[in-house]
């Protein structure tokens, strides 16, 4: 179409005006911008996409730690339920978010890769059919002009040269007159060539007029079809620029997740769960599940009973050897449990436990070994806190149990309470339910899952001494951690 036609060589842009030959180029870019900022969009709702699901994510993972930390720690009651219901709104928004993740990639990212698919169309040779088509339409308006644009400036630099020869011919016949030493006839040549400068520059400026004239005829045809296929451009930009806004639309929408009747109903029921907490509720429920309000069996005189002789002779002779304490006795079954170390109660026969409740002291009991609490009473007593879980020694009763308040090294007297250290009965093996890092130098780091000694009991901030397997001393939180059955 075009041929030999170069609408650059021999032409100097003059200004940045789009009339100008070679700048309608812009107009094409144009065109293969629009491609690339299809492609932006796409990774810009894709990186959105990625942002929310991470985000959602983070609200499971976040709910799910600080439901077991709140289950396993001290509040309980309508309170406690209040507070998981923090639990519950950020599982229901990880949810939302999870949406949202899925409409913009499924609807919004798909929706404008199919339209760049249907708008931009591929050669073989490389480009787009479309920047292919508005290169050749400018060309082709173009074209025409351009070639007289040329002639004009040909003839326009013909005319300045013989402008310029005209006044050195001119120069050269004024010095001469003033010259002796030439003679008529070179005198002669100079004027001759002075006269033919003059008729060169009535030619080329007559040459120059006549190609300037039939440019500007040509202007106002260059200039329809030039304005025509920049129309087509034009035409082609607005479907695109429309269609982005359309879709910009579509992605506020799916992220505006206020105007979603499902997010409101998450925080209504978030404000309806905490002011459902009632501290007089709670009270009166603690008061009748781990205060004054339990049920107790008070000792009472029972005759001796040779069963019961048997198994105190039994827990007489395992004192010396295990030196752990027993502190609590429960109706399990037929017989007496077989003991266990670093355990805090013991389950003995249901036919043998009033007599074991009456007829001995029971602070001679918290040097035996014993049994875990029973499941019965795990059941009964669901709000156990995580420090009391945590310890190596129980430090509440239930109606069924008959415990010594006091720790077994005071009821003997042989060994100072408070020394903690020195006691192997206050060793015993822990598991790290979630990961740790310490934030100051006597604090342990460790992950979920790795397992510590734990030296001393939790203090009051709730702070536990333990020691790694890699012999590492140090502080670490107690409801971070349970014990190894």
């Amino acid at each position: 179409m075009s041929g030999s036609y170069d609408d650059s060589v021999g032409v100097e842009v003059s200004s940045d005006s789009f009339w100008e030959v070679g700048n309608y180029k812009r107009t094409v870019k144009r065109i293969d911008d629009g491609h690339r900022l299809c492609n932006d969009l796409m990774n810009c709702i894709h990186e959105r996409a990625r942002i929310e699901k991470v985000y959602a994510q983070q609200l499971t993972e976040w709910a799910k730690r600080w439901k077991q930390l709140v289950e396993k720690g001290p509040q309980y009651g309508t309170v406690e339920r209040a507070w998981c219901a923090f639990m519950s709104e950020a599982e229901k928004v990880s949810e939302l978010h999870l949406e949202v993740k899925g409409s913009l990639m499924n609807e919004d990212f798909e929706k404008i890769k199919n339209w760049q698919k249907e708008a931009f169309h591929k050669q073989m040779m490389g480009g787009f059919k479309e920047t292919k088509e508005a290169e050749d339409g400018f060309r082709k308006a173009q074209k025409p002009w351009a070639k007289k644009l040329k002639e004009v400036e040909a003839a326009k630099k013909a005319y300045h040269a013989a402008c310029k020869e005209e006044k050195l011919a001119v120069s050269r016949e004024t010095n001469s007159k003033a010259d002796p030493a030439l003679n008529p006839e070179q005198l002669k040549k100079l004027q001759d060539k002075v006269e033919r400068s003059k008729q060169d520059v009535l030619k080329t400026k007559e040459k120059y007029e006549k190609s300037l004239k039939e440019l500007d005829n040509a202007t106002p045809q260059y200039m329809e079809n030039m304005e025509q296929v920049f129309e087509q451009c034009q035409q082609f930009e607005e479907k695109r620029l429309r269609f982005f806004r359309e879709v910009l639309l579509e992605v506020q929408k799916h992220l505006d997740l206020s105007n979603v009747a499902s997010y409101k109903n998450i925080y209504r029921e978030l404000e309806q769960n905490i002011k459902t907490a009632d501290a007089v509720e709670d009270l009166r429920w603690f008061r009748a599940n781990q205060g004054p309000g339990m049920s107790m069996n008070w000792p009472q005189f029972e005759e001796w009973s040779a069963d019961l002789n048997r198994t105190l002779s039994r827990r007489e002779k395992k004192k010396a050897s295990d030196g752990v304490t027993l502190t609590g006795i429960n109706q399990t079954g037929d017989q007496v449990s077989q003991p266990n170390k670093h355990s805090s109660s013991l389950s003995v026969q249901s036919n043998t436990v009033q007599s074991v409740q009456s007829s001995y002291n029971p602070f001679e009991d918290e040097e035996d070994t014993g049994s875990t609490v029973s499941e019965k009473e795990d059941n009964k007593i669901k709000n156990v806190s995580s420090y009391e879980k945590n310890q190596s020694y129980p430090i509440d009763w239930s109606d069924e149990e008959s415990n010594n308040p006091f720790s077994s090294t005071d009821a003997n007297g042989d060994t100072n309470p408070f020394d903690e250290d020195t006691s192997p009965a206050m060793e015993v093996r822990v598991r790290a339910l979630y990961d740790y890092e310490g934030q100051e130098q006597d604090e342990l780091s460790f992950k979920a899952g790795d397992e510590l000694t734990k030296m001393e009991n939790e203090d009051e901030q709730g702070w536990c001494k333990g020691r790694l397997d890699n012999g590492q001393v140090g502080l670490y939180p107690a409801n971070y951690v349970e014990p190894i059955q």
